[in-house]
C-alpha cells in the first residue's frame, strides 16, 4: 500500500513551490488554511502530486508559541548527514531521470548519480535543505535476492556490496551579470 503524503515544514513557501513545480516537476493541486490547533496562530498547508502514489505536501505556520524558528531540514535537526533521510520518486525511465537530472543542473543545483546496481538515483537538496531523490529500477528482483535481503538484514555484520559509481554533475545555470 502506498503511502497518501508526507508532510513537512518550510520557511519560504515561495522557493518550496518553485522547487517542486519547476524542478521535480511536480502539480500543486490542494492548498488548505486553516487555525494552528490550541493556539491563535494559522497555517497554510499545500500538496503537490508527484505524478506516482503518493503526494508531497508542506506547512507554512504563523504562530507565536511555535515562533518563526523551526528546523526544517531533517537531517541537520537529527545530527546526519544530508543523504540519510530522504525523500525518492520514482522515475520511470533513464530518459526521465535523465531529464529531471539537466533540470536541476539548469535550476543551480549539484547533482550526485549513483549507479547503485539494481537502480540508478539522482539525488539534490529541496530550499530547506531536504535530500530528494528520483530513482530509476533497472530490473526484477529475483527470488534469491529477495531471501538473501533478509539474511543479510539480520547479520550482525554483513559485508560490504562493490562500491556504487558515483558521478557528480555541476550545476550549469549560468548567472546573470549586473
Amino acid at each position: 500500500m502506498g503511502f497518501h503524503h508526507v508532510a513537512l515544514a518550510t520557511h519560504d513557501t515561495a522557493a518550496t513551490h518553485r522547487f517542486y513545480t519547476d524542478l521535480m516537476g511536480f502539480s500543486l493541486v490542494k492548498t488548505v488554511v486553516a487555525p494552528v490547533p490550541g493556539s491563535d496562530g494559522w497555517s497554510r498547508h499545500y500538496f503537490y502530486d508527484t505524478g506516482s502514489d503518493g503526494m508531497i505536501a508542506f506547512w507554512e505556520l504563523h504562530d507565536k508559541t511555535i515562533g518563526a524558528n523551526y528546523p526544517t531540514n531533517l537531517n541537520a535537526t537529527a545530527g546526519l548527514p544530508g543523504w540519510v533521510n530522504h525523500f525518492a520518486y520514482n522515475a520511470p525511465t533513464r530518459e526521465f531521470l535523465d531529464e529531471r537530472r539537466a533540470v536541476w543542473c539548469a535550476g543551480g543545483h549539484t547533482v550526485a548519480e549513483v549507479d547503485h546496481e539494481f537502480c540508478i538515483s539522482i539525488y539534490t537538496s529541496d530550499p530547506d535543505g531536504n535530500t530528494v531523490e528520483f530513482c530509476h529500477t533497472l530490473r526484477e528482483f529475483a527470488e534469491d535476492e529477495k531471501r538473501y535481503a533478509y539474511e543479510l538484514m539480520m547479520q550482525d555484520a554483513p559485508a560490504a556490496d562493490k562500491d556504487a559509481k558515483l558521478t557528480i554533475w555541476p550545476s550549469t545555470k549560468v548567472s546573470a551579470t549586473v
